[in-house]
């Protein structure tokens, strides 16, 4: 599939690390110690800002694709989401502030790769967008449990918090299965879109790991080799196959 490469240029040029970062990076393929993190180092402040842009854009994703729903319950549901990701971005806004960021512009900063992910993610059926909202949800519960091992006490709390608040998809899982046992045809096609969100979802993460150098050293201590992110998609990828069995999907 062709992308549209002006919007990961923009990010790069816009987001891209000074030389004195560049030459200070460690070489080392192992995780970040979070004992060796310090609590107010800028690059949490730049994580925090990245989580922010993309709860933005999920909530007003998930407003979009509720006119898919069939019915009123459908809407609710969706709705419920919806409230869980108004409720994380407040979180994360209130952590953005503390670090001297200002929320919408960190918005603004990131919105670009958020919005091409979802561009190209842009389901046509209420069972896709079905799909994508359990996907979604559970790929960044994910992100968030991998990356709160890297950070110090206050930011890691801070982390375990959002997580506490997701888990909302598991009516998408349910109405999914439902389907596909009532219509097995379905499975094949769901199936592929379900690994495409995967991928796309990898894709993305990494054009912004490649534009922020201080957030890709907090996370995987430089990581010279790319050992520690490839690690980490990993298990992001092995979580994201026992999640489709979860929907009945292959």
């Amino acid at each position: 599939m062709k992308r549209s490469q002006p919007t990961y240029h923009r990010l790069m040029s816009s987001a891209a690390p000074s030389a004195e970062s560049s030459s200070g990076s460690s070489s080392s393929s192992e995780p970040a110690s979070a004992t060796s993190v310090d609590q107010e180092d800028p690059a949490i402040g730049k994580l925090y800002s990245v989580l922010l842009a993309g709860e933005f854009a999920a909530f007003h994703r998930l407003i979009d694709e509720s006119a898919m729903a069939p019915d009123v319950q459908g809407r609710i549901n969706i709705a419920r989401m919806v409230a869980s990701e108004i409720a994380h971005f407040e979180n994360l806004s209130e952590q953005v502030s503390r670090y001297g960021i200002d929320p919408a512009e960190a918005v603004v900063r990131y919105s670009g790769v958020f919005d091409e992910y979802h561009r190209v993610t842009n389901p046509k059926t209420w069972y896709e967008a079905l799909v994508k909202a359990y996907i979604a949800d559970g790929l960044a519960a994910d992100f968030y449990a991998e990356v709160s091992g890297a950070l110090p006490a206050g930011p890691r709390a801070v982390v375990a918090e959002v997580m506490s608040a997701t888990g909302s998809s598991a009516f998408a899982r349910d109405e999914v299965r439902k389907a596909i046992d009532a219509n097995p045809a379905l499975r094949s096609p769901l199936t592929l879109w379900g690994r495409r969100l995967l991928g796309e979802a990898i894709t993305h993460a990494q054009w912004v790991l490649a534009a922020e150098e201080e957030v890709t050293d907090l996370l995987f201590a430089g990581a010279a080799s790319l050992q520690g992110m490839a690690g980490f998609f990993d298990v992001v990828a092995d979580r994201h196959s026992a999640r489709m069995a979860d929907l009945g999907l292959g």
